[in-house]
């Protein structure tokens, strides 16, 4: 049973979020009264709760007994006036200021002045709507998550004039209700949704611009990244109407041109494609509100024809970093003869130990077999001289990420080289055209940016040149599919697909956190309980290195020239003082 003052809550609005809040509430004992503005809209949003407490007792979430006190609590209304006996009314109606400040008023006019109004909205001003009414210091914000049953955050909004007791007591409710709750200030898109959307909005210029199709960029996040859901697929999923005003609510407040919604959503909405809900957005679904992805015009772009490519058999790796035995230990298992080139022997064979140890690991944990490693291990041999590589199939370069010491490896490489070798680099961020003119063959030259651990990263980049023939494409795609890892095809432009849609994301987070408007721990689980990411952004930060995420940053900067894209001071000055993350042991966290 619930405890504290307020036991009775209203919910206004019974769409997915409306019936997932009273799903919500019903479930940790509260008696929830849930109106809607018509008999249809009633009845879809009782079915709506009723089928998500169907799932949950299917997946042994609930039990029949506890569905059907669950149901028992709910009360079904199309008159407000019912409300009078709430003491906590959520809102949760379409994202539009007006709608929102007129339910407001009526709110204000039919419940006793010591009930608190809740909105649920994801960007609007919390601050407007309650203006609406004559208790202003009683509404707050309360930004429930999709799936609000299943996602464990929760944003508390309060305003300037907002009263502290009314923002304790609906962070106490929040926390009555098993989710992790932070209070922050009334700015549009608040926290998750601030940092989300600027990244959705890039996604959405990055698919327009045909840089990479729509299944590379969300296999690229979701590979890359960890994330539940690609960035289109995500915009289909939350509405590309409900976006586009998010967007355009985040852009009139701070005037950041990433936030300004791509005149492709608009488009898409005007004509009527706004994702899931209407069967078309990004993708074509089955029927409206289906998550069914179904082919179309578009599906054919998902595997782009480049040809037939060479025969490789052999693969030298030069480097003796991470990355590179990483990469070694990838081309063994997959039967190829492997050359690990370093600068010396001892370093080669460091490499190789930890090769070794990488596969015991895998062993270990039934992975692969221990004939499996052996075998492998035996594909691989070691060098200190560069000469060694004049007669592989294909050069993969995995040195420190500077580009004159790329250059000057790559012009040594089309000396060295046989002819037909394709000579391949796995910088990150840097441009692989760069590298290609420096050879006497930049037809043959590709980008193959594997991520870290490559062992186990799932994710192949496979970046072409405007000089890297469709030949060597095709090579590349059919060596990495060989290896069990998902290539994505993208062209030559800082950052490719996933460092050009993280990095923004991440810099973003650095100023929030100059802007006081809430701190790392905040930020992180924000991020983390809110959009489902695997890691929160300064722990991500942290482990890849503000000096790394510093330089691709400034990379990236240089190239788009965007002022939204400027690496974030504070950033600078971590790096300047040495604080690089884990491993100085001090970054946006301190580290023992």
């Amino acid at each position: 049973m619930t405890q504290g003052r307020i036991h009775a809550v209203g919910v206004v609005g019974l769409g997915t979020m409306g019936a997932g809040i009273a799903e919500v509430f019903a479930r940790n004992g509260f008696t929830v009264i849930a109106v809607e503005a018509d008999a249809g809209a009633l009845e879809r949003g009782q079915q709506t709760l009723e089928q998500s407490t169907a799932r949950a007792v299917k997946r042994g979430k609930l039990d029949a007994d506890e569905q059907a006190a669950l149901w028992a609590r709910v009360t079904y209304s199309t008159d407000l006036q019912d409300l009078a006996a709430a003491n906590l009314v959520v809102e949760a109606i379409p994202e539009r200021l007006e709608l929102k400040r007129d339910l407001f008023a009526a709110l204000d006019q039919l419940t006793p002045p010591e009930t608190i109004l809740a909105t649920n909205t994801s960007s609007l001003s919390v601050t407007e709507i309650s203006v609406s009414t004559s208790r202003p210091d009683r509404v707050v914000g309360m930004h429930f998550f999709n799936p609000a049953p299943v996602q464990k955050f929760v944003e508390i909004v309060r305003t300037v004039v907002s009263a502290p007791e009314v923002i304790d007591e609906v962070t106490d409710v929040a926390k009555r209700l098993g989710k992790e709750p932070v209070v922050v200030g009334d700015r549009a898109g608040f926290i998750a949704n601030a940092l989300l959307f600027g990244y959705l909005n890039h996604a959405v210029a990055m698919y327009d611009s045909r840089y990479a199709t729509r299944e590379d960029i969300d296999e690229a996040m979701k590979l890359g990244c960890g994330y539940p859901m690609g960035p289109l697929a995500l915009m289909d999923l939350i509405g590309l109407d409900t976006a586009y005003e998010i967007l355009d609510t985040m852009y009139k407040e701070g005037r950041d041109k990433l936030h300004a919604p791509h005149p492709l959503l608009k488009q898409m909405v005007t004509a009527g494609l706004r994702g899931r809900k209407s069967g078309r957005g990004f993708y074509t679904y089955a029927e409206p509100h289906s998550p069914v992805v179904v082919d179309d015009a578009e599906t054919a772009l998902a595997t782009p024809e480049f040809g037939q490519g060479r025969p490789v058999s052999s693969v030298a790796v030069v480097g003796s970093g991470t990355m590179a035995s990483g990469i070694a230990e990838v081309f063994a298992k997959a039967d190829y003869q492997v050359l690990l080139v370093a600068r010396s022997i001892d370093k080669a064979e460091a490499a190789l130990a930890g090769i070794t140890k990488s596969m015991e690991k895998a062993v270990q944990r039934g992975k692969i077999e221990s004939t499996e490693r052996d075998a492998a291990l035996n594909r691989i041999s070691l060098s200190a001289r560069l000469e060694d590589v004049d007669s592989v199939d294909l050069i993969v370069e995995a040195i420190a990420e500077n580009l004159d010491v790329k250059i000057a490896l790559f012009e040594n490489l089309d000396e060295i080289a046989r002819p037909g070798a394709i000579l391949a680099t796995t910088t990150s961020s840097l441009p692989v055209v760069e590298m290609a003119v420096a050879t006497s063959r930049p037809g043959d030259v590709v980008g193959l940016h594997f991520f870290n651990p490559a062992a186990q990263m799932n994710l192949v980049e496979v970046v072409r040149t405007v000089c890297t023939s469709d030949e060597v494409t095709a090579t590349a795609l059919e060596v990495v599919d060989k290896t069990g890892k998902r290539a994505v095809v993208c062209g030559d432009r800082a950052g490719f697909i996933v460092n050009a849609l993280l990095f923004p994301y991440l810099n973003d987070s650095v100023r929030m956190l100059e802007a006081n408007y809430a701190s790392v721990d905040d930020i992180d689980l924000a991020m983390k309980k809110g959009c489902g990411y695997p890691m929160g952004p300064f722990e991500l930060l942290d482990v890849v290195g503000l000096d790394v995420s510093l330089t691709i940053q400034q990379t990236l900067y240089r190239e788009f020239r965007e002022r939204g894209f400027a690496p974030a001071p504070r950033l600078e000055h971590f790096v300047t003082a040495g604080y690089v993350g884990k491993k100085s042991g001090r970054g946006f966290r301190t580290y023992s």
